[in-house]
């Protein structure tokens, strides 16, 4: 899937990563919408929809309607004690039946509106956390493990939904409906509201001490299950090194560990949540119970006050115990999904952690096409000059800078090799040419057009990056090549693949699907593929090209490299290699350890 690519340290190629963010997350969001933060403003965005609190205040009024129930109930068993029922108790009854109907409705659509609500809010927060990672730089070190991140958007945020149907509404009949039997009750015994009172708030102070702990062992678990979905995707990824090395045993021990750990933390929010439930319960039962006592007792005679002087009848007395276990029914049920709430503050705060700014990508929305200029003065569709001025920049953590006070300049239509030693920094300097990773200081231009946030999006469009390792997506090889660009028809994609010596090769015909990672194509053909995919594009005027040779025999390698000069023919292209023949015949070598020299070219 697609988290699993933007978790990878995989090629990072710009167009590919423009048309994920337009295409294939998009899709991935709608996939999401019909199948399936801890901060407040993410809160608001998933639960604060009209249906919602409709929803919750229908579900509020069923809750409310025992109350004239419960009257009609009384006065009818009063009647027919009193032996003067006749037309009354049919009349009472049928009141009762028709106020249960309603209740049953009110409870039922309104469950439907909040589940509805909490659902379209749960899918916006998964398009904000996939859109927040789609737009991750592929060089942005912090960007979370892709076995992490799909483990919360997949599953942990599933328990956001509980939370969002179920403790929510709860939490609003808590809040509502005990005060409104204490003032149902309080005209007829001011003693039995008083006993309802009192018992009342010793529920939230016990549930607030155990939810504290309950939220803990909440985001324990859900870090533990992040880490083990990491953990089993990094070895499944190098289960064939692993065999190599005969480490099965120790990772098959290390993962049983891993399990055992899972296993305690989940008994552990268990454990909570079974005692949120008997503290409420024991005391609900009590609350029940004192005014039971005294309702029995004040009706046998016993006790004479509580009553405002006056003595309860039958009818009042049964009134104020039908409405005594309603009073604490809604605190029952906070407490049955007061582990929903733990859960779903943590899933929320898991989110949140993938909605962390890092090295973003600009949004493609705004690139024009090549018929457009990029700023006034610079000439459509022209190949662009490229220069770097005093470039700063170092990686998170890093002890030294890999640029300081960097120079260089690139003609129009130049053709240039970037030759350095391993991680001299020939792929970062392409990444930042690419808006891939923000420099810390300094000046890139291109085209005239300095590289910024506001310009990043259509400088992008004119640029094609071709690198050692393509990424190939499951689908066509046509779909590979036109990567969602409309544009792109057959005859132009058959075209493309003519001109990469593709066109003979069987496993690459247009119609032809491939797997994800490109199984079944060679290291050579996958790059021919990124030098199909370039050729599709006209309007990219700068290649980037990062180690098109790497791991090629020499046929491959003349091959891939008669191919890029040939795509280059009016364009600027800059190559990062250790290849020297591929370096011999560009226009121009640049070593990137010799800045003085680089810095007296700029």
């Amino acid at each position: 899937m697609y988290i699993n690519y933007m978790g990878s340290n995989v090629d990072s190629d710009p167009v590919i990563l423009e048309y994920l963010v337009q295409k294939n997350v998009n899709a991935r969001i709608r996939s999401m919408r019909t199948t399936s933060a801890a901060d407040q403003r993410l809160r608001r965005h998933a639960g604060n929809h009209v249906g919602n609190h409709v929803g919750m205040l229908l579900q509020t009024a069923a809750s409310l309607l025992w109350l004239p129930q419960a009257g009609l109930l009384a006065h009818a068993i009063q009647e027919m004690t009193d032996g003067a029922g006749g037309a009354a108790i049919p009349l009472s009854a049928a009141s009762i039946l028709a106020l249960g109907l309603v209740r049953t409705w009110c409870d039922v659509w309104g469950g439907r509106l909040v589940f509805k609500a909490a659902r379209a809010g749960l899918s916006r927060l998964r398009e904000q956390a996939v859109r927040s990672l789609a737009g991750r730089s592929p060089m942005d070190a912090e960007r979370p493990a892709s076995g992490l991140a799909a483990s919360v958007i997949a599953e942990q945020a599933e328990a956001v939904l509980p939370y969002l149907t179920r403790y929510r509404s709860a939490r609003l009949r808590a809040t509502i409906v005990p005060l409104a039997i204490v003032v149902a009750v309080l005209p007829f015994s001011w003693i039995a509201a008083l006993i309802l009172l009192v018992a009342a708030p010793v529920i939230p102070l016990f549930m607030a001490l155990v939810g504290w702990r309950a939220q803990e062992a909440s985001e324990a678990q859900m870090l533990e299950i992040g880490g083990m979905n990491a953990f089993l995707l990094d070895r499944l990824r190098g289960l064939a090194a692993l065999r190599t090395l005969g480490a099965v045993d120790i990772t098959a021990l290390r993962l049983r560990d891993a399990a055992q750990s899972l296993r305690r933390r989940t008994m552990a929010v268990l454990r909570i949540a079974f005692l949120s439930s008997a503290i409420l319960e024991l005391f609900s039962a009590l609350g029940v119970a004192m005014a039971a006592v005294y309702i029995g007792f004040h009706l046998l005679g016993e006790l004479h006050f509580g009553a405002w002087g006056k003595h309860l009848s039958l009818g009042q007395g049964l009134f104020i115990l039908l409405l005594a276990p309603a009073f604490f029914e809604p605190l029952r049920e906070v407490a049955g999904v007061w582990h929903d709430r733990a859960a779903g503050e943590a899933a929320l705060n898991a989110l949140d952690r993938l909605m962390v700014k890092g090295w973003s990508l600009p949004e493609r929305e705004g690139a024009r096409e090549c018929s457009d200029a990029v700023a006034p003065g610079v000439a459509e569709c022209a190949a662009p000059a490229v220069l770097i001025r005093d470039l700063q920049f170092s990686y998170p953590g890093a002890g030294a800078p890999v640029f300081d006070g960097y120079g260089l300049h690139v003609a129009a239509g130049e053709k240039v090799a970037v030759m350095a030693v391993s991680g001299a920094g020939k792929s970062t300097l392409l990444s930042l040419i690419a808006g891939m990773a923000p420099a810390q200081g300094g000046v890139i231009a291109i085209g005239g057009v300095p590289l910024s946030a506001a310009t990043a999006a259509g400088l992008r469009a004119r640029m094609a990056w071709i690198g050692q390792k393509p990424h190939i997506f499951a689908g066509s090889v046509r779909a590979n090549v036109a990567l969602g660009r409309p544009d792109v028809g057959p005859a132009q994609i058959a075209s493309t693949l003519r001109f990469a010596s593709l066109d003979r090769v069987p496993q690459a015909h247009p119609g032809i699907g491939l797997s994800e990672g490109g199984g079944g194509l060679s290291g050579g053909e996958a790059v021919r593929l990124a030098l199909a995919r370039a050729a599709a594009h006209p309007g990219a005027k700068l290649l980037l090209v990062d180690e098109p040779t790497a791991h090629l025999d020499r046929a491959t390698a003349r091959q891939v490299t008669d191919a890029l000069l040939q795509l280059a023919q009016g364009k600027t292209m800059i190559v990062a290699t250790h290849d020297p023949v591929l370096a011999a015949r560009m226009d121009r070598v640049i070593a990137l350890d010799t800045v003085t020299d680089a810095k007296e070219r700029a």
